[in-house]
């Protein structure tokens, strides 16, 4: 129906002024100004980290420790600055991505076709007009999605692409943007991937290596998302979009050396949610935004082999959640704008297990900040309320919450290239449905966990003249401090979950970036950026774990990424390494099954824009693991080794 609709749109348009269009060839220093540390990749940077997925091109970013159980449909989730997964919220076009269920959101199910950018703020956005849920987490991870920028001229757009590779891998997508008048557009993405799964590995036990085959792990999944966009003459913009994912997963068992990985459970989701946003602003100095959502998600897991009196484990949950936000700024003068935000979060869920609590939680925040500029001096704050009220149907419940989170944001110019910023920022969370809830695992005498954050560092980006376009050089030293930290040590669906009474981080991030000519036409480009992270257990002095470092953080992170481009062309390699990591807190070597080594991988990836018969396309070849490095991210759970990808796209 969309595509018999395309041609009545194209002859539909009305006239707009056409203008010139400049060309810039000199590349320029792409870190944010921002006073709060961040850092971002754009679509076109994309292929330089050979990503796949929103999960694979957050490994390029420092102090981000990604969770993978492997293969092309496991798990992956994000830990900022080893404060955990629950401490990142992920923001989808500014609305926020939630699930109550277990608080962690699967960042490899987000596909970079409709991702214009990823941005990471540690801390917080420095915009003041945001939701103020996005001001309720340790750190933000920002993914805007492709706009449409249509002409009268060329009312439409069509990309088509399709991407093939190891363990069975066939992924089409299709994207149509369209303007519907000049105020006026929509985009559709759709896509699917299919995969086997299937990929060889090697078990390890301190003195002998045993081959084994990851198989049970087919996936196929199904994704469509569609945006309408209105842009007014008087500043205002409204959005309304709808997205639906559907995926059917194998989930193998831990691997064991000479035992089989058990095969059989599945995994199901169905996934919808509606949203829709409204902002404009005044010459006044006035903005508001105005948020609304709706998400209901649907899992089923199954596995066929599980010892109970059924001989087997078939759980289903459902998730709801209602959102609505309203937030205003106002420009009180030139150099201090500030801000009020009201958001109210309604989450409930169900389950076919006996006795389940049906809990429904409903949380209302509140946050006033403000942003005072002062000649080369910076100072932004804000006071986040969080009230929180949660019911359940049968049993116990956490208490009710009231919590005041207070951040202080300050930044100081020494001179055109060099900015100094520090924050300070109190946040809180409280055990997931699944924490509490869960029947293997029920606690519902889990304390919430408050975390206090510390960070001072240094930006320096200044462009330059002859080879180098420009150099962005980055420093963060930070301290975190975390009271009742929740601990979940992780399996394939459920784990184990408690508190321990005090925590604390210790770390840094430093980065470096810079462009330039190598002579001719070609171009080079190199990023680098580590990771210190020292996270431990400091609960108690008496004990064994006193200063462990904490489960699955590794205290080294590197990410070194280089490229060569000339004419369309583009070559890039990407190399990883992480430290080893503990998977409990023993902190112990004296095996080889009580630790994780560390591990280093290399990727390669080619890629060319040009034109087929006046057609834009873009071919990429990637090769992952180019060593093939045997590893693993999670305990049991083999990573794939060397695996290859193609693919092609034409936009019409």
């Amino acid at each position: 129906m969309l595509l018999a609709l395309l041609p009545f749109y194209a002859a539909a348009q009305q006239d707009t002024t056409k203008l010139r269009q400049v060309t810039i060839s000199t590349s320029r220093a792409e870190l944010l100004k921002s006073i709060t540390p961040a850092q971002q990749l754009n679509s076109s940077q994309f292929i330089r980290y050979s990503a796949f997925n929103v999960a694979d091109a957050l490994r390029g970013f420092s102090g981000v420790n990604v969770k993978d159980y492997g293969g092309v449909g496991g798990l992956k989730t994000v830990s900022v600055r080893g404060l955990g997964a629950n401490h990142t919220a992920v923001l989808l076009d500014g609305i926020q991505i939630s699930d109550a269920e277990n608080g962690q959101i699967d960042l490899g199910k987000f596909n970079l076709n409709n991702v214009q950018s990823i941005t990471l703020f540690n801390g917080q956005s420095p915009d003041l007009l945001i939701p103020a849920r996005s001001f309720a987490s340790a750190s933000v991870i920002a993914i805007n999605t492709t706009k449409p920028a249509l002409t009268s001229e060329k009312p439409y757009r069509i990309t088509m692409g399709l991407i093939a590779g190891s363990f069975g891998l066939i992924n089409p997508y299709l994207q149509w943007q369209q303007r519907l008048s000049n105020k006026w557009s929509f985009i559709v993405n759709t896509n699917t991937t299919n995969a086997n799964g299937k990929y060889k590995y090697l078990t390890y036990n301190g003195s002998d290596y045993a081959e084994g085959e990851r198989l049970g792990a087919a996936v196929r999944t199904q994704q469509v998302d569609g945006a309408l966009y209105f842009n007014g003459n008087d500043s205002s913009k409204f959005n309304f979009r709808v997205n639906y994912y559907h995926a059917d997963r194998g989930l193998p068992g831990a691997a064991l050396l000479y035992v089989p990985p058990q095969q059989g459970q599945r995994l199901w989701n169905n996934d919808f949610f509606a949203q829709a946003g409204y902002q404009k602003k005044w010459d006044n100095g006035l903005r508001i935004m105005l948020n609304a959502k709706y998400a209901n998600s649907y899992l089923h897991y199954l596995d066929p082999n599980f010892k109970n009196t059924l001989g087997y484990l078939d759980q289903q949950f459902r998730q709801h959640e209602y959102y609505q936000s309203a937030a205003v700024a106002y420009m009180l003068a030139k150099n201090w704008e500030i801000s009020y935000a009201a958001d109210i979060v309604i989450n409930s869920m169900t389950a076919n297990l006996p006795s389940f609590k049906y809990p429904t939680r409903t949380t209302v925040l509140n946050v006033i900040a403000s942003n005072f500029k002062a000649g080369s001096f910076t100072l932004q704050g804000s006071l986040l309320n969080t009230n929180l009220v949660e019911s359940v149907a049968t049993g116990t419940t956490i208490p009710h919450r009231n919590v005041f989170s207070p951040t202080l944001v300050a930044s100081f110019k020494l001179s055109e290239p060099l900015m100094l910023r520090a924050f300070y920022k109190s946040i809180f969370r409280v055990p997931t449905f699944n924490e509490l809830y869960y029947n293997f695992i029920t606690n519902t005498k889990l304390k919430p966990e408050f975390a206090h954050q510390y960070n001072v560092g240094a930006v320096y980006n200044k462009g330059l003249k002859g080879i180098l376009d420009y150099i962005t050089l980055t420093t963060d030293v930070y301290y975190n401090r975390v009271t009742d930290k929740i601990i979940y040590t992780p399996n394939v669906y459920a784990g184990s979950v408690f508190n321990i009474a005090k925590a604390e981080g210790l770390g840094a991030d430093v980065g470096i970036r810079t462009e330039g000519k190598l002579g001719g036409a070609y171009k080079g480009i190199i990023a680098i950026n580590y990771s210190y992270q020292r996270a431990m257990n400091i609960s108690d002095p008496e004990t064994s774990t006193y200063q462990n470092q904490l489960p699955y953080t590794p205290r080294h992170l590197l990410n070194v990424n280089a490229g060569v481009s000339k004419n369309g062309w583009g070559l890039y390699y990407n190399q990883m390494y992480s430290s080893l990591r503990f998977y409990n807190n023993n902190n112990s070597t004296a095996t080889f099954d009580e630790y994780l080594p560390a591990y280093a991988l290399a990727d390669v990836s080619l890629i060319y824009k040009g034109k087929f018969s006046s057609l834009p396309v873009v071919l990429s070849a990637v090769v992952n693991n180019v060593f093939d490095q045997n590893y693993v991210v999670v305990r049991r759970y083999p990573m794939p080794g060397r695996s290859f990808r193609i693919s092609f796209q034409i936009t019409i």
